[in-house]
């Protein structure tokens, strides 16, 4: 039994203007102690499929297909049993962690409140595993008694990945948790997420636009585009050998330190990803896509197994032609 089994998700908006079609059937698999890259851009649906899993979503937003968290369906649960599984079974890591954390609140508190709601526990307990969960995350246990502000953005970012492991879930996601940090910071938080899959075998759904950090982290990786997978398969093999032209852009947009042809001529993507509620005929990507031939106007493809645990969404692809 998969830690996590999403198919055919579809998560539609209500727009002044019409529908807004986010989420275009998507299918996905985390198994327990896997760790799940989902890359593309800004606009193609990511978050909205990481905030689908828990149920996170406005009012706006019309889901349908199934997502089972180890065989349950969280479509189908009630708003308790959704409350129930929240922090204790699958719990997310946020972009910003200082929109995340209550400013006037001290961060210890933060930390020990999912344990406190879901587990009957004393509060000399609470306190113990919060300070252990701070070092746990490299920071100090004395940093329990820190507002956010006082903490630099990577300890803020520490912070977050210490309250989503509070009660133990075996599902973690972390949307773009390293965006807003520098190098330095950035490396930090990711060899602490490594680290803490190693230690504690807890699946992991790793949210990011760079192709580089999915590749250091996962074992496996998910390219989105305009609401769906163009591409899957192991997570170096996307990042060195992309057969999807997306995600050849995506890995091509990575500079190549010390390499002087990249240097004199960068490698990039024009435009930007369709607008949900105007989605182009045929493959959504062929717009900008340098690849395209007449065909891929009007006919589009779903993912096809290519074989070595790799699918792709394209039609060159999957006819030989490359």
């Amino acid at each position: 039994m998969s830690l996590l089994e999403i198919q055919d998700l579809q998560v539609t908006y209500r727009g002044t203007q019409g529908d807004v079609p986010a989420v275009r059937g998507v299918d996905l698999v985390v198994e327990a102690g896997q760790t799940l890259g989902i890359a593309g851009e800004s606009g193609c649906g990511k978050s909205t499929l990481a905030t689908a899993v828990l149920r996170l979503l406005p009012r706006s937003a019309t889901v349908t297909g199934q997502i089972r968290l180890e065989d349950q369906d969280i479509l189908a649960m009630t708003w308790g049993q959704v409350r129930a599984v929240r922090w204790a079974k699958a719990a997310i890591v946020f972009q910003g962690a200082m929109h995340g954390l209550n400013p006037v609140r001290r961060v210890g508190e933060q930390i020990g409140e999912p344990i406190r709601i879901h587990e009957n526990v004393e509060s000399r307990e609470v306190s113990s595993r919060v300070n252990g969960l701070l070092e746990q995350v490299g920071l100090p246990a004395a940093r329990a008694r820190a507002y956010p502000h006082q903490l630099s953005g990577g300890q803020r970012q520490r912070v977050m990945i210490a309250m989503a492991l509070a009660c133990r879930p075996q599902l973690i996601i972390a949307d773009e948790p390293t965006t807003a940090l520098d190098v330095m910071v950035q490396a930090q938080v990711l060899k602490v997420l490594k680290d803490l899959i190693n230690e504690t075998g807890v699946g992991l759904i790793f949210i990011s636009h760079d192709l580089s950090v999915l590749a250091e982290t996962c074992d496996r990786v998910a390219v989105m585009y305009a609401g769906r997978m163009v591409e899957t398969g192991p997570s170096q093999t996307i990042f060195t050998d992309p057969l999807h032209p997306y995600s050849a852009a995506l890995a091509g947009a990575f500079p190549r330190i010390g390499d002087p042809a990249f240097r004199y001529a960068p490698a990039g993507l024009p435009g930007d990803p369709p607008f949900p509620g105007d989605l182009p005929s045929g493959c959504t990507f062929h717009p900008r896509c340098a690849r395209a031939i007449d065909v891929c106007q009007t006919s589009d493809v779903e993912l096809v197994p290519l074989g070595l645990g790799r699918m792709a969404a394209c039609l060159r692809v999957s006819e030989g032609v490359l």
